[in-house]
């Protein structure tokens, strides 16, 4: 699925547009949540995280509308433990402002590299060591509402999972996979990154309602800043993504699904 360039997009799918209809009402109504907006508005009110925000079920059910399409079909080879309820991603015009309590240096890595990571590795401790934490199978995206390009668009370094998996598998294969979640991989972790940086290509990745794309878990990603004349409802723009945890967290570092 993902070959060379570790992501991949599918067209529109009537099935998934009925998803992301049902998931836009739903996510207008969470954003309309006090309390929930006390909880995730970040970046001076220009970035609504909204982790597990979405109620869809561990089948991905929302409303009346069943998780089901090509893509779902794409992806149902992958071993994962039930899916977590989705998580409703906001950016709002003015993306990136500085998030609370974070260091100039951190942001200016997110104004000006898009905060790129690797998802499921957490900064734990006051050092923000990096560790597996969520062993991911995959990340889907599915955009909830019509927007330009230069509305914050999710970014990809195209390749990136190669070197990731290379270097992820140096380490980690040195111990049991049971103890992983215990690994420190900082450095390997951040001098893949820089590799990353001069070696992939950085690419935008936008997509409607009804279209989908899927990210292979090792990809680096970001998120753009609000580019100047970007489009979007006043709801912002709004993607709901899932990411499932592998059933058997040992393929974690590997190429293959």
């Amino acid at each position: 699925m993902f070959g060379q360039k570790g992501w991949c997009k599918f067209d529109y799918d009537p099935c998934i547009a009925r998803w992301a209809e049902a998931a836009h009402k739903e996510g207008c109504l969470v954003l309309r949540d006090t309390a929930m907006r006390e909880k995730w508005l970040q970046c001076a009110a220009t970035w609504f995280v909204g982790v597990d925000a979405l109620p869809s079920d561990p089948a991905g059910r929302i409303g009346d509308a069943d998780l089901k399409g090509v893509v779902i079909d794409a992806l149902s080879e992958t071993q994962t433990k039930p899916l977590h309820p989705a998580q409703l991603s906001i950016m709002f015009e003015g993306y990136p402002k500085p998030r609370e309590g974070e260091s100039e240096a951190a942001y200016g890595y997110r104004l000006k590299r898009d905060a790129a990571h690797v998802d499921g590795l957490l900064p734990v401790g006051k050092d923000r060591r990096r560790i597996l934490k969520e062993p991911h199978a995959y990340i889907l995206g599915l955009p909830l509402n019509e927007t330009s390009p230069g509305a914050s668009s999710l970014v990809v370094w195209e390749g990136s999972h190669i070197l990731m998996a290379e270097a992820f598998q140096s380490v980690l294969n040195k111990y049991d996979s049971k103890d992983w979640d215990n690994i420190d991989i900082t450095e390997i972790y951040q001098s893949t990154r820089k590799k990353v940086f001069d070696m992939c290509k950085r690419v935008i990745v936008h997509a409607r309602p009804g279209e989908a794309y899927v990210l292979h878990r090792l990809s680096l990603h970001g998120v753009a800043p609000w580019a100047t004349g970007a489009v979007a409802p006043l709801e912002g723009r709004m993607i709901a993504y899932l990411r499932p945890e592998l059933a058997d967290a040992s393929a974690w570092p590997l190429l293959s699904n």
